[in-house]
């Protein structure tokens, strides 16, 4: 408190108390701040105290521009928050602003990330020092009309910086001093070789008699004590006199980011994963995989890497659906593809006519051989089609559980409708030690995939070995997937053609029970 009383009343005394490392630090500028400090404090409080040997302080800033995502979803609660990362002018510090549409995120849920932004120093991810020239834009975000508390915004904001930090390109910088150096002219050679050294910039102004003038900038931890050695080696006749100059690249980053041994991965108070739930349990999912499962639109105007990723419990990567001519051309364009013909894909389970027009073709022609009925099966990407339809994405923010069985029990009313096998699969790939798992619910069958196997493979396995036995038709909207499926020859549907289907069959089922 006594210290914090002398910090009012000199604004360039900087004080902080480490609770980590249960010290006082100060920040000054050179040894004679500290005697100076040393004298005041005994003078004023009749303290006597000692310093440890400073060190520098450092800050980090980035190099190139990211989309900082984080998600907080614990179980009832929910929060997510995209933030736009970009380099800023050298010296101005932390900037904010929004760029999300109050369609997207509410305007108050908007000014807490704001907040949260501002409220904490930030630590860089290659010393943990705090970071700098980053202008700040927010992009995107959600929050759940029951679950949303302000503090899981608190914690998706943390995590989304941490999560571009992470990504971003950083950058180490260190304080420059501006000098003015005057010795004798004979000894101009020797300041000139030592600022060199010292990674500085040096331009000689005068060489006249008595002393020349030499000026420049150099590295605050390279130049702090050499007034004691301009002093020796001038026999007294140098003056070295040094003015704040600014942050900049650190010249020998590698060096200091070894020394400090920091590890951004085991720093807990800053975590740069999110949290996920799944199962009815939050789980949380490293900063390179968090992106596959943000619920929001990434930032169209943030440079990122698109890799394809399963979708699993608590996802929603938006996926682009290819239509079935799009996808023959990539089939037939493709080394080895499969060459027998392609069925009809407005073709639907059904059809009012298709018992008359089969009757009609054998009255015409007796004597042909019945062609036989394969039998028809369909396979549904359960995580897929629930991320898809918004009735159901909404019930999963709620909850998982919840959206399963309300799309189990939807294809339990299609399928004793239309009489098909319908075999519902979910991803279980993440749960360790987990085997296949294929349970009877009504009059289907809902299928967990084994460990390390997703919702995509198995169903593939299963096209492979059954699409010339049987009828199958495959409800998915992964782009990948879709390729892959219509290789096999079989009948390709999309989220939006599953739900179309599932409206029609429920409206002849209405028409139905309304004559009956």
């Amino acid at each position: 408190p006594k210290l914090k009383q002398l910090e009012e009343e000199e604004p360039q005394l900087h004080v902080q108390w480490d609770a980590h490392l249960a010290e006082i630090q100060v920040q000054v500028m050179g040894q004679v701040q500290l005697e100076i400090l040393q004298h005041l404090i005994a003078e004023r409080f009749g303290v006597q105290v000692s310093f440890d040997p400073g060190t520098i302080l450092y800050k980090e800033t980035i190099a190139n521009t990211v989309e900082g995502v984080g998600h907080f979803e614990p179980l009832r609660h929910y929060a997510e928050v995209h933030v736009r990362m970009e380099p800023g002018e050298r010296g101005s510090g932390l900037t904010f602003a929004t760029a999300c549409s109050q369609d997207v995120l509410a305007l108050n849920w908007q000014r807490l990330i704001l907040t949260h932004l501002q409220e904490r120093e930030h630590k860089g991810v290659l010393t943990g020092s705090p970071i700098t020239d980053i202008r700040f834009t927010l992009t995107g975000g959600r929050a759940h009309l029951k679950h949303t508390e302000g503090g899981d915004f608190r914690q998706a904001t943390y995590r989304a910086v941490r999560q571009g930090l992470m990504e971003a390109e950083s950058v180490l910088l260190e304080p420059w001093y501006s000098f003015r150096l005057e010795v004798p002219p004979q000894m101009v050679g020797r300041a000139m070789t030592d600022v060199e050294q010292m990674q500085g910039k040096v331009t000689l102004e005068s060489q006249e008699e008595p002393l020349a003038v030499l000026t420049g900038r150099a590295p605050v931890s390279a130049m702090k004590d050499y007034s004691m050695e301009v002093a020796a080696y001038t026999r007294g006749l140098g003056k070295l006199s040094c003015t704040y100059y600014g942050y900049l690249p650190c010249h020998n980053a590698e060096e200091v980011c070894g020394q400090m041994g920091y590890d951004p991965l085991l720093d807990e108070a800053n975590p740069s994963s999110s949290v996920f739930c799944a199962h009815g349990a939050g789980y949380a999912v490293p900063w390179d995989q968090v992106k596959d499962l943000m619920h929001a639109e990434a930032d169209a105007m943030a440079p990122r890497v698109v890799k394809p990723a399963a979708v699993s419990a608590g996802s929603s990567v938006t996926e682009r659906w290819l239509d079935v001519e799009e996808v023959d051309r990539i089939v037939a364009g493709a080394s080895g593809a499969n060459k027998k013909d392609r069925i009809d894909p407005s073709r639907r389970w059904g059809q009012k006519f298709q018992g008359k027009r089969e009757a009609f073709m054998q009255k015409r022609s007796p004597s042909s051989k019945p062609v036989p009925v394969k039998e028809k099966y369909l396979l549904v990407d359960g995580y897929n089609i629930i991320f898809a339809w918004d009735d159901l994405k909404e019930l999963a923010e709620t909850t998982v559980d919840g959206a399963r069985g309300r799309l189990a029990d939807i294809l339990c009313n299609y399928q004793a409708f239309v009489r098909c096998h319908v075999i519902l699969v979910f991803d279980a790939y993440r749960i360790q030690g987990h085997a296949e798992e294929a349970t009877d619910y009504h009059n289907i069958r809902i299928v967990y995939t084994r460990e390390a196997e997703t919702a995509d493979q198995y169903i593939e396995r299963f096209a492979h070995a059954n699409s010339r036995q049987y009828d199958v038709t495959v409800a998915t909207s992964d782009g990948l997937e879709q390729i892959i499926i219509r290789g096999e020859g079989c009948r390709l549907w999309s989220a939006a053609d599953l739900r179309e289907e599932v409206s029609r069959i429920n409206a002849i089922i209405r028409e139905y029970l309304g004559e009956n």
